[in-house]
């Protein structure tokens, strides 16, 4: 009888810790993924024509703002 109660408690006790760490929030959230994933999308936008173009737009919008800038 004893040796039920010790491995019904052991095994209660496995479960427990098996819930907690599957039911943490942080368990899927890798933040390398995502810095891989976001320099994929930049990599992307950068070598579609249509990134170029509006990286071209925002760099002349630019030069234009700071022309138009008086230096005090």
């Amino acid at each position: 009888m004893i040796d039920h109660v010790a491995l019904a408690i052991g095994h209660a006790l496995l479960a427990v810790a098996m819930l907690r760490l599957v039911l943490r929030a942080g368990l899927d959230d890798d933040p390398l993924i995502g810095e891989i994933e976001a320099e994929a999308a930049e990599s992307r936008k950068r070598t579609s024509s249509a990134g170029r173009s509006a990286a071209r737009r925002a760099q002349d919008t630019a030069e234009d703002e700071s022309e138009q800038r008086p230096d005090a």
